[in-house]
């Protein structure tokens, strides 16, 4: 088994409302109103109670960037997100369903019906009041969604990645690479930064078919901490990951290659990673919060940071074993590879020393960037490192499938074997927060390449037919500059 392959699915069912949840919102005389910054065009219309909603919250775009703010209590800032972003929540949707019915040969409604009943019952209420408060928001904006489709949603990661049923166990064997998302990420503290504070950089790898994670969420919880955070449209948690809170944390991952193990009975990630993220206010916190109910679903190393205390920890979390490490001078790099010796060596098929391999590349890589800029690190530097194309295989510049900053649709003849020639994906943002940024909410961010390069969906398509299943969700990026996010920003 090996990273990168994503397997995604989707759930839209048209005209499966949550019936309680309809009630509620529209128990009072209701009027018809402008669409509120919504993409759709609302074909519902809004109660007073709603237009209040509304009127706390809102949206705009940058730099490629859809950036959201909504707050209160958790029905209400769930219609909020559902309202605004329905365009692309339905887009998202569109892509996930495409992808699932695309690889698994089977309908996502089958799968609906199985992931719901296997999640549903084990998520807490407050985010099932915020997933409700989503599909109200969707309807009123136009758009048909239930309950049981954003859970799943919510939930795609593991469930196409690690939870297989019998029935689908032949498709799940023979493929070579059916994990997920395969991330760059660090965090470094005390003599490796110029100020010694916490500095963070993260980019996410991924399909470019996949959903786009280019929402900036900014979540202000009736109750717990205010929450500024990378995602996809209409995910309540972040999933690529990339947070920071106004406890002064800030997090990141990178997922655990080749792993193995599930357990259906445990409690999906995306629930225990928003609680975790809402409700801690230390890294000790944090972290046990998301190994109460472990369900080994999109299993990762957590690299997390302290702002306030200046420290910085590890949370390898895998299904039987658990890796922690903390401290207030050095770093922790992310590439894939487990570095707790029991989760390598006993939940994973994975080696670390064949430099052939992506993810050994980039921890080889990370390790020489970390010697060179050792008590120079900042800002700066981060965005430098993560639109890297040194390649240690070949031993130099090399945008390839080994670079930090990936770019596997250009590898004609790629060295890894379970690699397909010209893969349509690789780095699709970076990310960077430092100890002064994180305590004004802010970081800065950039969509598209690490690097900036930009990708031509069609010209892609046109030169590679046999990926024309993508037609429909493959979608282009621009080239995109770097800008900055801060928690609160207006229209």
């Amino acid at each position: 088994m090996k990273i990168w392959c994503i397997v995604i699915f989707t759930f839209c069912l048209v005209g499966c409302a949550n019936t309680r949840q309809s009630a509620s919102l529209t128990g009072e005389q209701a009027r018809p109103v402008a669409n509120a910054g919504s993409p759709g065009a609302a074909t519902a219309s809004l109660t007073d109670v709603q237009q209040s909603w509304l009127s706390k919250a809102n949206r705009h775009e940058k730099a490629g960037w859809v950036y959201a703010h909504i707050e209160g209590p958790p029905q209400e800032r769930g219609f909020q997100y559902g309202y605004l972003l329905a365009k692309e929540i339905a887009q998202g949707i569109k892509v996930t369903r495409t992808e699932w019915e695309y690889q698994s040969a089977t309908k996502w409604s089958w799968l609906l019906e199985k992931a719901n009943a296997m999640s549903a019952r084990k998520i807490d209420a407050e985010n099932l009041a915020e997933l409700d408060g989503i599909v109200a928001g969707m309807q009123s904006a136009g758009v048909p969604s239930s309950r049981a489709e954003i859970i799943a949603y919510n939930d795609y990661i593991e469930l196409s990645a690690y939870w297989w049923p019998e029935e689908l166990k032949k498709i799940k064997d023979g493929k070579v690479n059916p994990a997920h998302q395969s991330c760059s990420a660090f965090i470094a503290t005390g003599g490796m930064t110029v100020d010694g504070g916490v500095v963070l950089g993260h980019n996410t790898m991924q399909g470019y078919y996949d959903v786009f994670p280019n929402v900036i969420l900014d979540i202000v919880p009736e109750k717990g901490h205010r929450i500024l955070m990378q995602t996809c449209p209409g995910w309540i948690h972040s999933g690529t990951d990339f947070f920071i809170t106004d406890a002064g944390l800030v997090g990141a991952e990178t997922t655990i290659a080749a792993f193995e193990g599930f357990d259906a009975k445990g409690v999906p990630e995306f629930a225990r990673m928003r609680r975790a993220t809402q409700d801690a206010s230390s890294i000790e916190e944090w972290c046990a919060i998301m190994k109460r109910g472990n369900n080994g679903g999109y299993a990762n190393a957590w690299l997390l940071g302290d702002v306030n205390t200046r420290e910085i920890a590890r949370l390898e979390l895998g299904l039987k074993y658990v890796g922690f490490e903390k401290k207030r001078d050095g770093y922790f790099v992310g590439s894939n590879v487990a570095e707790d010796s029991k989760i390598l060596r006993f939940e994973t098929t994975e080696h670390e020393t064949d430099i052939r391999e992506t993810i050994v590349a980039r921890r080889v890589r990370w390790k020489q960037l970390m010697a060179q800029y050792a008590g120079k690190i900042d800002a700066a530097a981060a965005k430098l490192f993560e639109a890297d194309h040194f390649d240690v295989y070949l031993g130099g510049e090399h945008p390839g499938e080994r670079s930090l900053c990936a770019h596997k649709d250009l590898e004609s003849k790629p060295i890894q074997q379970w690699l397909e020639p010209n893969t349509p994906g690789g780095t699709v943002d970076a990310k960077v927060v430092d100890t002064k940024m994180a305590r004004q909410m802010s970081f800065a961010a950039r969509w598209g390449s690490a690097c900036g390069m930009a990708f031509d969906a069609p010209k892609f398509l046109a030169e590679h037919p046999q990926y024309e299943w993508m037609k429909d969700i493959l979608q282009s990026r621009p080239s995109e500059p770097w800008t900055t996010f801060t928690a609160g920003e207006p229209r």
